[in-house]
């Protein structure tokens, strides 16, 4: 894949994240709602400004690299969140990001963002399993990959120290042969 331009859905755009996102960014991840199960702490511009910049010249597909996109309501034009794709070293294998604004939340955009992701990873990087990580308490987004197809294959039990104490996580997976027969 040479470039990258965006990828669309009835009703978003996702586009690689730009310098004009910052404010947009940091707006978001800075609140202490979207920064709980994250992390991070705090969100600051310059933060923003690393993330952005980090990803100059990333494309899709890269093993060892996340590449972050802007999701963005097609009409007006607002960006509601991001998300990222994490080209595992093994081969075939993505795990899968996203973070929203909570001015987006119980709107569908999540689902219509993950599925178009799902649908990207396994039609044009031809991946072979994309996985995603939630913390355990974080039922929107356990919910949010249970309706888009996943299976939870684990729940790992207080297995990392996270803001001041064990916390516990979901791994969620799909695989190219369920989501073909899915289509």
């Amino acid at each position: 894949m040479e470039s990258f331009a965006a990828l669309r859905s009835p009703r978003l755009t996702l586009r690689p994240v730009s310098h004009a996102d910052v404010d947009a960014i940091c707006g978001y991840r800075s609140l202490p709602e979207v920064a709980r199960y994250q992390s991070w702490e705090t969100f600051e511009p310059g933060d923003a400004a690393a993330l952005v910049e980090a990803q100059a010249g990333l494309r899709p597909g890269v093993p060892g690299t996340w590449f972050q996109l802007a999701i963005v309501v097609s009409e007006p034009g607002t960006m509601a969140g991001d998300c990222g794709l994490h080209a595992l070293p093994a081969a075939g294998q993505v795990e899968l990001g996203i973070t929203l604004s909570p001015a987006f939340w119980g709107c569908g955009y999540a689902m219509e963002a993950v599925t178009r992701l799902v649908d990207f990873v396994f039609g044009e990087l031809n991946a072979h399993r994309v996985t995603a990580v939630t913390d355990a308490e974080n039922e929107r987004a356990a919910k949010l990959f249970a309706r888009a197809g996943f299976r939870r294959e684990a729940h790992f039990h207080e297995n990392l120290w996270f803001k001041g104490r064990w916390g516990s996580e979901f791994v969620f997976a799909l695989l190219r042969s369920q989501w073909e027969r899915a289509a």
